[in-house]
């Protein structure tokens, strides 16, 4: 089908289209395209030795006959007259694919996939320019960098009148205090951070600025004010909560009363009916390991709020901001770039329940430490690794990432940002990533000499480096779920929908599982399972028990464009 465009000036020339399969562009030589799609120009002159062809019938219908023989030979053969021998099926093509009369493609799995017309395949089709006798055959740009459609929503954290009302009571109380003990890794730590903002509210308490558990994997010794902005904190939620950096003089020798038996996903009914009496009457109230305790479905104000920690209060320390920004900008230099959290680490495997599949050494090692630490398996341990495989619950291997990216049709000098710790087995079983897309680098290739030694042995402070390139990053794709990739799902949405891939892992394992499947039927399917996985706006209300702060709309967000629609 032949298309025009129309050009701005009369002067200008008109260019015009064609779409031709991809099998056919490539078994044609270049002066095949030439003779098919250039017409020759006609002579200036006419000389007198061919005039009479113009007026014989006779050779005016054997001329006509020679080029209907040589077009039916054309099209039927193939015939190059430039590239001899020709091969008689130019378009016969290896594709495992057959298609019937609806257009869908049956599989070497015998599954029938939908045939997509707008899919926009880069692999599809070519398209040639028709430009004064100049051809160009190139692949439709790939949309990898293209960002999703965000709805027009934006941050919107209005709190109701009543919500106003009593944050002027709530304020001026200043004669009970909550103290919290947060654990984990740096991600997880903010999650506790936000419920016992929250906590502090329901309650209407002073809150302490949170102490940081010493990390026992990692031995970090970080305090709040270490990692987070704490004015900027404390100045952010002045309207709504009180906090100090410690306890006044007056409660010091306060003997705490402390609650470890809070249950998973309390209401803020349980926390009043429970904790209120005992704050109120020993002025003092201790809680550890809230990880998960506060329930993830609450008043749209309390979810307003916790929004308002997790995406305006909690900001890194000045100097870790600065550092962040500067490998972020070190990877912005050259264009877009990609970021990657690969959780590939020991105890990642250990906790996950699942093998790094390498070798049989590592595979034992996992095991030993698994049957040594029983304690650290996280749940479900009565499946097998196959069983937890299957069902989505293990990271994807650096194979496995390599081959979804390239499915999503990266593109191969993108330049990549890697997160997380030491892989186990060391950076040698990265080399799939490495091999497949060479501009890999994490925080210590951008830094300069000097730059991370502070930080050495600052776990938390280097996973909040992490976290900002990762945050910058034009698309991110983690390899598992975990705090991490939550809460930079819930700031990414926040920040206008930028690009974030969540890998269908349930669906598309056993596609990577069938060793026959060809790359190209790969590739298709994986693709298509990620349509709908690519960071547009996803409802929380239709996600029951789902965290506000990884899925921000509606409560966090509001859309012009739904407003407009629904007047």
């Amino acid at each position: 089908m032949a298309l025009s465009k129309n050009s701005n000036s009369s002067n200008k020339k008109k260019v015009s289209y064609i779409s031709v399969p991809s099998q056919i562009i490539n078994s044609l030589s270049s002066s095949s395209l030439q003779s098919l799609l250039v017409s020759p120009k006609k002579s200036s002159r006419s000389t007198n030795r061919f005039s009479f062809s113009y007026r014989n019938p006779r050779i005016w219908f054997f001329t006509l006959f020679l080029f209907s023989l040589f077009g039916m030979l054309k099209l039927g053969f193939n015939v190059d007259p430039i590239s001899l021998p020709f091969s008689r099926y130019p378009c016969s093509t290896n594709q495992p694919l057959s298609f019937d009369g609806e257009q869908r493609a049956e599989s070497h799995l015998g599954l029938v996939q939908e045939s997509n017309s707008s899919s926009g395949y880069s692999n599809s089709s070519a398209v040639i320019q028709l430009d004064g006798g100049k051809n160009e055959t190139s692949l439709a740009e790939g949309d990898f960098w293209k960002q999703p459609d965000g709805l027009g929503f934006k941050p919107c954290l209005g709190f109701t009148s009543q919500y106003r009302k009593d944050s002027n009571s709530i304020l001026k109380n200043r004669w009970k205090y909550l103290l919290v003990v947060v654990s984990g890794g740096m991600n997880q730590q903010r999650n506790q951070i936000v419920d016992a903002v929250v906590i502090a509210r329901i309650l209407g308490a002073s809150l302490v600025v949170p102490v940081l558990q010493v990390n026992v994997i990692w031995g970090d010794e970080s305090e709040f004010a270490d990692i987070f902005d704490l004015e900027h904190f404390k100045n952010v939620l002045a309207d709504d909560v009180h906090i100090v950096s410690s306890l006044p003089s007056t409660h010091v020798m306060t003997r705490p009363v402390e609650e470890k038996r809070t249950p998973l996903h309390a209401s803020p009914q349980w926390i009043r009916a429970h904790y209120l009496k005992r704050i109120n009457r020993e002025r003092v109230l201790l809680l550890r390991g809230l990880d998960s305790r506060l329930s993830k479905d609450l008043p749209s104000d309390l979810q307003k709020l916790r929004c308002k920690v997790a995406f305006q209060a909690l900001r890194f320390s000045p100097r870790i901001l600065e550092l962040g920004n500067k490998l972020a900008s070190r990877m912005r230099n050259q264009g877009q770039y990609l970021s990657l959290h690969l959780r590939m680490e020991k105890d990642v495997w250990v906790r996950t329940g699942c093998l790094p599949g390498l070798t049989p050494e590592y595979d034992e090692i996992v095991n030993s430490e698994r049957e040594r630490h029983p304690e650290l398996l996280t749940g479900r341990s009565n499946m097998t690794y196959h069983q937890r495989k299957l069902a989505g619950l293990c990271p994807l291997t650096a194979l496995e990432v390599t081959r979804l990216l390239k499915a999503l049709e990266a593109p191969k000098d993108a330049r990549i940002y890697w997160a997380g710790g030491e892989p186990l087995g060391g950076k040698e079983v990265l080399e799939p990533l490495t091999k497949e897309f060479p501009q890999f680098y994490n925080k210590h290739d951008l830094a300069l000499p000097g730059e991370l030694e502070p930080f050495a042995k600052k776990a938390s402070v280097m996973a909040a480096i992490d976290y900002i390139v990762c945050e910058n990053s034009d698309v991110f794709i983690p390899s598992h779920g975990g705090n991490m990739g939550h809460a930079l799902q819930g700031q990414r949405a926040y920040a206008g929908h930028k690009k974030y891939i969540t890998p269908n892992k349930r669906q598309m394992l056993p596609y990577f599982m069938n060793s026959s499947l060809p790359e190209s039927d790969f590739n298709r399917i994986v693709k298509d399972l990620h349509r709908e996985s690519l960071g547009q706006p996803e409802l929380r209300m239709s996600k029951a028990g789902k965290d506000v702060t990884k899925h921000p709309v509606p409560e966090c967000m509001c859309s012009d464009r739904q407003q407009q629609q629904q007047r």
